[in-house]
């Protein structure tokens, strides 16, 4: 791997944990801030098409239904398409307070796109899926 490339995903990675430190804050600004203005992010059960509405829907869940919640995180894989485009796959977990590990219901899959704009390193598309089909198991 070049010295690039590691630099690159070291970048890449550090966007990904900025935005997990950011939910551990409950802190909608600085969640999206690596979120263009263009960025998607698809869930289950919703669609946003801009940061302004992703910050909208963070700013209900940090100040209700996910007000003290965390988020842990394990990057599965980083791939670059391009010299400036990244595909990144994550596991992530929803922390209850006092918790230190989550239950596999409130774990999820998601891939990110981040593309290079000026320099920077930005999320232009989210998208996550429950680690676990619902169901009987």
């Amino acid at each position: 791997m070049s010295t690039q490339t590691v630099k690159a995903e070291a970048a890449v990675r550090e966007v990904v944990t900025k935005v997990h430190e950011a939910w551990g804050k409950n802190d909608a600004d600085l969640f999206v801030a690596d979120y263009a203005d263009d960025a998607t992010a698809t869930m289950p059960g919703s669609f946003m098409d801009s940061r302004a509405k992703i910050h909208g829907s963070l700013s209900f869940l940090f100040s209700g239904p996910m007000k003290g919640t965390r988020a842990s995180e394990v990057v599965r894989s980083v791939r670059f398409l391009n010299d400036e485009t990244a595909l990144v796959i994550t596991e992530t977990g929803v922390l209850l307070p006092g918790e230190d590990e989550a239950p596999v219901e409130r774990t999820s899959y998601a891939t990110w796109v981040l593309v290079q704009r000026n320099g920077d390193w930005k999320i232009t598309a989210y998208c996550n899926s429950p680690a676990v089909a619902p169901g009987p198991r």
